[in-house]
């Protein structure tokens, strides 16, 4: 059930992949083209897989079990949190937008620019939206005590035998890939 997902992660991408592929075989060669293009596709997958079977919480605690100071954690946590709910405000931007009259069709590079100021006009609510979201997830972490030295995480995550398990034969199976 995620594979749809990650395909659509790279299907995004698509554009990226196929001047990289065409730059490096250009200057450089295609077997180096195509191991560095489905390299950056298996990494845009995996994350796309980590990100969809992962909270928010899973991953502020795993970043601090291997001992990435708390201001990191939280901030990189955040961070992908925050891009649902751009993508949500985004959507919910374009709807509002498109009620007033607003259509942004980006078919053709000569209707694009012809609508700058509409993206504007999707731009800017967008902009101010975040820098809103920004400020009070600020003001709420120093009211909860962000900065505080004697701070500690409710809940920490530990190894079970099974994650122990998993671990050992995933490096037992990349030992005998890199082996072979």
């Amino acid at each position: 059930r995620l594979l749809p997902r990650a395909a659509l992660q790279v299907w995004r991408i698509k554009w990226v992949l196929i001047i990289l592929l065409l730059v490096d075989w250009w200057l450089v060669d295609l077997n180096l083209a195509l191991v560095v293009t489905l390299r950056i596709i298996l990494l845009a997958s995996v994350f796309a897989l980590l990100f969809s079977t992962t909270t928010q919480t899973e991953f502020n605690l795993a970043l601090e079990r291997l001992h990435v100071p708390y201001r990191f954690a939280f901030s990189l946590s955040l961070a992908f949190q925050s891009l649902d709910i751009l993508g949500d405000e985004w959507q919910a931007i374009r709807e509002a937008q498109h009620a007033r009259g607003i259509t942004i069709n980006a078919t053709g590079v000569k209707k694009v620019t012809h609508q700058l100021r509409e993206l504007a006009a999707l731009a800017i609510p967008a902009i101010v939206m975040t820098t809103k979201r920004a400020w009070f997830v600020t003001e709420a972490a120093y009211a909860r005590g962000f900065d505080s030295p004697k701070r500690r995480p409710y809940y920490v995550i530990k190894m079970a035998w099974f994650d122990w398990a998993l671990l050992c034969g995933s490096l037992a199976l990349a030992g005998f890939l890199l082996w072979s």
